[in-house]
C-alpha cells in the first residue's frame, strides 16, 4: 500500500465531512431495483429509487438487452464522431425525436453531461447571457461555469425577478439570451411556471432550455415531459431528458431541431470525448419507449401511488412541501434529526434517504421520498405506518 503525506490532507477532509453530516457511505443493493428491495442485507420498501415505471428489471427491457448483444457484442469501443455510432443508435434518436415532438435528437452518456454541453456550447462568448433558476440541478451549475456567458440566477420560480434580469441593460446588450430550468426540481418535487418562462423569453428574445430528468416517463402524454404537459412543445427549444430514471436504463438526450443536433454532435465536448452507449443498453432504451407508448396505465398507477402516499404522509402530519410530483419531500429542517429519522426508518424496513445541507439549504434538510408504479398499496401503508410510528419517536409530528 502506498502512503503518500502529500494525500494525507484526504483523512482531515474526511473527518470534517464527518462531523458535518456529509460523509457519504454507499448502500449496497444486492439484487434488481424493486419496489420491495434487498439493501445492504435488509428487505425495505423502497421509496428512494428514481425508478417510476418499475421498469429496471423488466422482462421486455432484459429481452432486448440480450438480443442486442448477440448481435452487436458488449459495446462499441469507439466515440460517437469516430466509430461509435451504430443503427442501433440511430434508431433510438429517430424514436426519441419522434416521441418528444421535435425534428431531431442527440443521446449522450449522462443527463449530466447533456447539461453540461448544452450549456458550454451554446453559451460561448461573454456577451452571451445564461439565466438559471436558483435551484436548477448541479449539471446546470456546473455547465454555466463551464460556459463564457455571463450568468444570472433568479429566485426559485420567481417571474419577476426573470423579468427584471431580462430587461437589464445586460440582457438588452447580450449576443445570445438563454433560460435554463428544470421542468421538475428534484428535490422538492415541484414544476417550473413553463408558460409563464416561455412567455418572458418571447417577450425579450431568448430561448429556453427545459432539463425534464424527472418529467422524463412521468409528466405529459404518456411521459413526454413538462412541455407537452403544458403544451409548449413547439415553444420550447432545448428539451433535455435522460434514459436513467423512468426509462431505467442510463444516458441522456437533447431533442430539438436538427440544426441544434447537428451542431453539438461536432462541438458538445462530453459527447465528442466519451466512448458511446452500449448496444444493450440502447436497446433497452428503446424497448423501454415501446411500453411508455403501449402501457399508459403505468403512469397512471405512478400518479394514483403518489397521490395516495402524499396524502396519507400529510395525514399523519408532516410537512410534504411544495411538491406537485411523485417526487415527495418530507421536511426536516435539522440534518442530525433527517439522518436519525431515516437511520430508523431502514431499521423498520423503508429506505427514504436523507438530504441535507448542502444538497438543499440549511434548514431544509428532509428526506426525499419517491414511489412507484410497481409499490402495492400494501408497500405504501407498511412505509406510512412506519413513518408514523418513527416520526413520533423523532418528535418530527
Amino acid at each position: 500500500m502506498v502512503t503518500d503525506k502529500l494525500m494525507g490532507f484526504l483523512d482531515s477532509e474526511i473527518v470534517r465531512l464527518k462531523s458535518e453530516g456529509r460523509f457519504v457511505k454507499l448502500r449496497i443493493l444486492q439484487g434488481p431495483q424493486e419496489p420491495v428491495s434487498v439493501i445492504d442485507g435488509k428487505k425495505v420498501v423502497n421509496l428512494t429509487s428514481n425508478n417510476y415505471l418499475d421498469l429496471a428489471n423488466h422482462p421486455a427491457l432484459k429481452k432486448a438487452a440480450k438480443e442486442a448483444i448477440d448481435k452487436y457484442g458488449v459495446g462499441t469501443a469507439a466515440v460517437r464522431p469516430i466509430i461509435g455510432t451504430m443503427d442501433i443508435h440511430q434508431l433510438l434518436e429517430t424514436r426519441l425525436a419522434e416521441f418528444k415532438g421535435t425534428e431531431a435528437a442527440l443521446v449522450f452518456q449522462s443527463g449530466f453531461t447533456v447539461n453540461v454541453a448544452c450549456c458550454q456550447s451554446l453559451m460561448t462568448d461573454e456577451k452571451d447571457l445564461l439565466v438559471s433558476d436558483e435551484l436548477n440541478h448541479a449539471s446546470i451549475i456546473d455547465g454555466a461555469r463551464l460556459a463564457k456567458a455571463s450568468r444570472r440566477i433568479y429566485p426559485h420560480k420567481d417571474m419577476k425577478a426573470l423579468k427584471a434580469i431580462l430587461e437589464s441593460a445586460e440582457a438588452r446588450g447580450a449576443r445570445r439570451k438563454m433560460i435554463v430550468t428544470d421542468g421538475v426540481f428534484s428535490m422538492d418535487g415541484d414544476l417550473a411556471p413553463l408558460p409563464e418562462i416561455v412567455d418572458l423569453a418571447e417577450q425579450y428574445g431568448a430561448f429556453v432550455m427545459v432539463d425534464d430528468a424527472h418529467a422524463s416517463g412521468v409528466m405529459g402524454r404518456n411521459g413526454r415531459g413538462t412541455p407537452d404537459h403544458f403544451g409548449l412543445t413547439s415553444r420550447v427549444h432545448i428539451q433535455i431528458g435522460t434514459l436513467s430514471k423512468a426509462v431505467a436504463a442510463i444516458g441522456g438526450y437533447v431533442a430539438g431541431s436538427q440544426s441544434l443536433r447537428d451542431y453539438l454532435a461536432s462541438v458538445g465536448r462530453p459527447f465528442t470525448f466519451s466512448s458511446s452507449h452500449p448496444p444493450s443498453v440502447t436497446a433497452t432504451c428503446i424497448a423501454a419507449l415501446d411500453i411508455l407508448i403501449s402501457e399508459p396505465q403505468r403512469i397512471e398507477k405512478l400518479w394514483s401511488n403518489a397521490r395516495y402516499f402524499k396524502e396519507g404522509l400529510k395525514k399523519i402530519g408532516f410537512d410534504t412541501g411544495a411538491s406537485e410530483t411523485p417526487i415527495t419531500p418530507v421536511m426536516v429542517g435539522d440534518t442530525a434529526k433527517a439522518q436519525k429519522l431515516s437511520a430508523r426508518l431502514f431499521e423498520e424496513g423503508v429506505f427514504a434517504l436523507s438530504i441535507c445541507y448542502p444538497i438543499v439549504a440549511r434548514g431544509k434538510d428532509r428526506l426525499r421520498t419517491i414511489v412507484s408504479s410497481g409499490h402495492s398499496q400494501k408497500d405504501l401503508d407498511f412505509a406510512l405506518d412506519k413513518f408514523r410510528k418513527v416520526g413520533k419517536e423523532a418528535g418530527v409530528i
